[in-house]
């Protein structure tokens, strides 16, 4: 078989991208299949699995024929996928009902009486991980307690990637990455964790084996060859999270190194040789997509959101509203002439875990153009996010530069601002949106082999551009972060007062 090509799936909430690379890191095709959410109550969000799979087939087939490469040519398949999320399957691997996904919230009462049993800082010293309603624990209990014969029917509770992998080689899998995201793996010693699973009463034989995110854990069958067009035997590896893999796809693998994802939600993340506990808990850690190294994390709720929010309430009218709101944003001086935005428009996760946050402005004046408002979102996100920037840099992780991806990275001014106020160079890679399948193609070449190491598959990355601080704005901006820190902590007493009329 030639070692030419590698198929990385990613499995998102949207749909699925998938990407063809070259063994050299090279982006061949990319083809988009879209799928459903399903909401049948609020605060639930579901997805049906066999949309997965077509989409899997359908674009594998896609990719290979507007390519014109050979089946005989693809070296492996990998996966990024969604996480946080609970399919109970049967022994066949014949799914139990739709998915619970991350967006899930129906969970909170099981959280709740989680904690109350085994208290926070527990979990968190073994897992990395607050306890949380995202996470799949408290949605496997949910479950049980409300659906007992779909749960006494389960044999395996996977993720999205991980269904995936079971419909290609008929073996039920999963990697270290996904299973921080269950509130129930013990991110030391990288097993389930029976403390946890003996007060959840979960049987750990519910979870599937687990993996390194390199390792090929079985080939393409018969069936699924002829479903998806690959050719029998192809192997398949296993892949990991969305966000570990965007952590490698952006070359973020050694300490001193982070990148900045500005999508919807936005997060900041470092590689490190051990987790970081953080005595306030503000930040959490994954095992990294090399299974020797750990990804602290800290994302927050609504960073790009806010823009796309601020962009759709002042710019609507305009037919370049993105590029109108980026240069009156530009016309606004550091500081937004003394406006301070917070985040907080869907509560908050990182690096304040209080859903209980709103967003608010402080500091508006008659004098205030819309330009200023626009450019004070960007400096409230970046601001927010400077939070878990220095509880990594204050827990041992130093950081001496920072990658960007996601839309939000896209505006020249915004990039600027993120360097102005996190006091480092940000660096601008030549796939801004790419990162996260090629994390996955990363996966898939070192684990069979055609890249060495993933030292090797870092040469993928390449970097286009380079914003430096600017010492006299970092310094206007790191004495107006203190201002942005007290005008949160004076508010928190009025956002328990908000709640009433929520």
């Amino acid at each position: 078989m030639s070692n030419g090509y590698i198929i990385a799936h990613d499995i998102g909430t949207t749909g699925n991208k998938a990407t063809l690379y070259k063994t050299d890191g090279t982006l061949v095709n990319s083809t988009l299949h879209k799928y459903k959410t399903f909401y049948p109550k609020a605060g639930w969000a579901e997805q049906n699995p066999s949309d997965w799979w077509e989409a899997v087939c359908e674009t594998t087939k896609i990719l290979l024929e507007q390519s014109r490469v050979k089946r005989e040519e693809i070296s492996a398949v990998s996966f990024s996928g969604q996480m946080l999320g609970c399919l109970l399957v049967d022994r066949e691997g014949t799914p139990l009902g739709n998915s619970i996904i991350w967006a899930d919230m129906r969970a909170a009462d099981q959280a709740r009486r989680f904690e109350n049993e085994i208290g926070m800082k527990n979990v968190y010293e073994i897992t990395g991980h607050r306890i949380s309603s995202s996470y799949s624990g408290a949605k496997i209990k949910w479950v049980k307690e409300n659906e007992p014969e779909r749960f006494k029917k389960a044999y395996k509770i996977l993720q999205a990637k991980d269904y995936l992998v079971y419909k290609l080689t008929g073996i039920f899998a999963t990697d270290y990455s996904d299973a921080c995201g269950t509130n129930c793996f013990d991110l030391i010693n990288k097993v389930w964790s029976r403390d946890i699973l003996n007060t959840w009463k979960i049987e750990p034989e519910l979870f599937p084996d687990l993996y390194a995110s390199t390792d090929v854990v079985g080939a393409v069958t018969a069936k699924a060859a002829a479903e998806t067009g690959l050719l029998q035997g192809t192997p398949v590896v296993i892949g990991g999270g969305d966000g570990v893999c965007a952590a490698a796809g952006v070359g973020v693998m050694d300490e001193g190194e982070a990148f900045n994802y500005i999508g919807s939600s936005s997060w900041i993340a470092t590689a490190s040789n051990k987790p970081i506990f953080d005595p306030e808990m503000k930040t959490y850690t994954w095992v990294h997509l090399d299974s020797t190294k750990y990804s602290p994390n800290g994302t927050m709720q609504c960073g790009g959101g806010s823009m796309q929010w601020i962009t759709e309430l002042l710019y609507q009218n305009s037919n370049k509203s993105y590029e109108l709101m980026n240069s009156e944003a530009e016309q606004s001086p550091p500081t937004s002439k003394g406006l301070i935005y917070l985040p907080y428009l869907m509560g908050e996760r990182s690096p304040r875990w209080n859903p209980d946050a709103r967003g608010a402005f402080a500091g508006l004046s008659i004098t205030h153009t819309r330009g200023d408002i626009a450019r004070s979102v960007m400096e409230g996100v970046a601001y927010n996010l400077k939070i878990v920037l220095d509880t990594f840099q204050k827990e041992g992780a130093p950081i001496d530069r920072m990658w960007v991806l996601g839309g939000g990275a896209k505006s020249t001014l915004w990039r600027q601002i993120l360097a102005d106020i996190y006091g480092l160079d940000v660096y601008v890679p030549n796939y801004l949106d790419e990162a996260t399948s090629m994390g996955a193609a990363m996966a898939g070449a070192v684990g069979v082999g055609v890249v060495d190491n993933f030292k090797e598959a870092k040469k993928w990355v390449k970097r286009v551009g380079i914003h430096h601080p600017q010492p006299d704005i970092q310094e206007q901006y790191q004495e107006f972060f203190s201002v942005f820190n007290e005008t949160y902590e004076q508010l928190k007493p009025v956002y328990q007062k908000l709640k009433v009329f929520n």
